[in-house]
């Protein structure tokens, strides 16, 4: 296992931790710090290393990045939606990750077919 999986792992524990303590306190910040990008910025060093910093290949994936945070956050405005709608948890997660694989989908469709980056 590489030192950078070992590290994910390891933040995504502390960040589980950190939400479950938090959220006690404040919705807002237990909010914040399970959206910070952590793994983004993981996968863009991870990419960074393996590319051994070639501009071209690091520029492209940070769009890529960018591109997904689209689905990610309509997942999160779903979810939100499903949540007032009065749903239980199964019906938030479904509305969340359907609207997210749709968008997901139609924007690596769009940049496939139409020379979106």
């Amino acid at each position: 296992m590489k030192s950078q999986d070992i590290l994910s792992v390891i933040i995504s524990i502390i960040i589980i931790i950190a939400v479950a303590i938090l959220q006690k306190q404040s919705k807002v910040i237990a909010a914040l710090i399970s959206t910070m990008p952590v793994r983004a910025g993981l996968a863009i060093w991870i990419v960074y290393a393996a590319t051994n910093g070639r501009k071209e290949d690091v520029t492209q994936f940070s769009l890529s990045v960018a591109y997904s945070l689209i689905p990610t956050f309509l997942f999160a405005v779903a979810a939100w939606l499903a949540a007032r709608a009065g749903m239980k948890l199964g019906g938030i997660l479904i509305s969340g990750y359907s609207i997210w694989a749709l968008v997901a989908g139609t924007i690596f469709l769009a940049r496939k077919f139409l020379g979106l980056g």
